[in-house]
């Protein structure tokens, strides 16, 4: 019965000659396939979206340089898409890029790759607060070793502002202590130890750096 079911409604979606037409009604399949999946992973349902729609965010610290941006459109060139983009659904319009800022630039910017994708770019959904949605990007980004200290140091200092506590960025952010500290102090603000509990984390950061210099 699957099979069938499966060999009509192939049929139904080659009818669409429309492009547009096409992409949604393939996204509103796999939607439809995730209610039933065990799997409530975002990679899950991977939804096509319009270029146009998917905006990047303002707090990504990741840089990468022209060489490697070019052996990245190289790489999507040869093997395709193989990961998607991580997006934030603003509105039923507009997405905004929490990783994957320089996959979604080559299907941008590069025509023949453009080309290829119809304008659409492969994106998995998150839903999560401005904030929750930050430390996303730097654990991504940590994780493949593409973050700047100076950016990162003003990340923690937006992060303080909204009251994390310390312990809460090094949860959420994937940081050590002594690691919130310097950054902290590379931003030379007052503000940014206001709240501070000097109590264990400022011993545990003397101790590891100071120690041995006042002996």
């Amino acid at each position: 019965m699957l099979e069938n079911l499966i060999c009509e409604l192939k049929k139904e979606i080659n009818k669409l000659e429309n492009i547009e037409d096409k992409v949604n009604a393939l996204n509103s399949v796999r939607e439809a396939l995730r209610e039933v999946s065990p799997f409530k992973e975002p990679v899950d349902c991977i939804r096509w979206i319009k270029t146009d729609c998917i905006q990047a965010n303002e707090y990504n610290p990741n840089k990468v340089a022209s060489p490697e941006m070019k052996l990245l459109h190289t790489s999507i060139k040869l093997d395709g898409y193989t990961q998607p983009i991580v997006a934030y659904k603003i509105d039923n319009n507009h997405y905004e890029v929490v990783d994957g800022y320089h996959r979604n630039r080559i299907g941008k910017e590069y025509k023949d790759i453009n080309k290829r994708i119809h304008g659409y770019l492969p994106c998995s959904i998150i839903d999560k607060p401005l904030d929750e949605r930050i430390g996303s990007t730097i654990r991504h980004n940590r994780a493949r070793g593409t973050h700047q200290i100076r950016s990162m140091s003003d990340i923690v200092i937006d992060l303080v502002k909204q009251k994390w506590e310390d312990e809460d960025i090094c949860k959420k952010l994937g940081m050590e202590l002594d690691e919130v500290i310097r950054l902290k102090q590379i931003s030379g603000l007052k503000e940014a130890f206001q709240n501070h509990s000097f109590s264990k984390s400022w011993e545990e950061f003397e101790n590891k750096y100071y120690k041995n210099q006042q002996r």
